[in-house]
């Protein structure tokens, strides 16, 4: 016979793992925002991707604490060193993502488009 305890204990594994299969899309979706964001700003993303590290309650845009889930991942600038950021998630929404500092490396001066006024006028 099924009672009210069984009931409850079913409700209860339940929602962990719709809560742990909702956790889960959501790293996924941390992890595509670490990649723009590391292709974007030309360092490189290492090993592919984010761990969780730990539930905070943060201030959003409109300054209310909100729930974060705060995933964690490697980079490398130079291939040497590795490097920490993380990632701060609002359920699916992005609250932010923050890289350890950095070296910035300048455009090599092959990338440069600029011509010396000497050259172009032997040239012509």
């Amino acid at each position: 016979m099924i009672d009210l305890l069984d009931v409850l204990l079913l409700m209860l594994f339940a929602t962990a793992c719709a809560w742990l299969w909702r956790g889960h899309g959501i790293r996924e979706r941390a992890l595509a925002l670490a990649k723009q964001h590391c292709a974007k700003l030309d360092v490189e993303l290492l090993d592919g991707n984010v761990a969780f590290r730990r539930l905070a309650l943060l201030r959003d845009s409109r300054g209310q604490r909100r729930v974060a889930r705060i995933y964690g991942f490697e980079f490398t600038v130079t291939g040497e060193q590795r490097l920490s950021g993380t990632v701060s998630m609002y359920g699916r929404h992005l609250g932010s993502i923050e890289l350890e500092p950095h070296p910035f490396q300048p455009p090599s001066p092959a990338d440069d488009k600029v011509i010396q006024l000497d050259d172009w006028r032997r040239s012509q």
